[in-house]
């Protein structure tokens, strides 16, 4: 796993989002964009930190930041998974792992024994001239919000 650092290009990227729309970096010309990684809609720390994101989205408007979410899972997995959580900002299929491949967040993990090849809980703050700003990988999930706007 080579994950991208602070300074890097961020890669550009078109993905759909969870009502079925394509949705691209450059959408987001102008502002700072918080993409982060997660492994799965709907399990408990992926929900957690969703939650965190999207009880502080003003606070990230505030700081002419846009928040997307990241991962693996089908489009219909994420309308689900957005409706239920009332999730104010857009997640990303990336079911090839395309992207995460790109930012250098998809590869070996480790659980309960088992190897396995997944997606990092790795976040990036790309800054308006989309190179990015900071790396978030230590943090815990109902922190990471926190977290990322002390950065900012």
């Amino acid at each position: 796993m080579n994950t991208l650092k602070t300074g890097d290009k961020a890669p550009q990227f078109t993905l759909m989002n969870q009502d079925g729309q394509s949705i691209s970096l450059d959408d987001y010309a102008g502002k700072q964009v918080l993409v982060y990684f997660y492994p799965k809609a709907s399990t408990p720390g992926c929900t957690v930190q969703a939650k965190g994101l999207r009880d502080t989205k003003s606070a990230f408007e505030e700081k002419n930041t846009v928040v997307l979410g990241i991962s693996p899972d089908p489009v219909k997995r994420l309308d689900k998974f957005r409706t239920k959580e009332n999730l104010n900002f857009d997640l990303l299929s990336d079911e090839d792992h395309a992207i995460a491949d790109a930012f250098g967040v998809w590869g070996l993990k480790k659980f309960m024994g088992k190897e396995y090849d997944g997606i990092h809980r790795i976040s990036f703050l790309i800054g308006e001239d989309g190179t990015i700003k900071e790396v978030f990988d230590k943090f815990k999930t109902k922190d990471h919000h926190d977290v990322v706007l002390a950065a900012i």
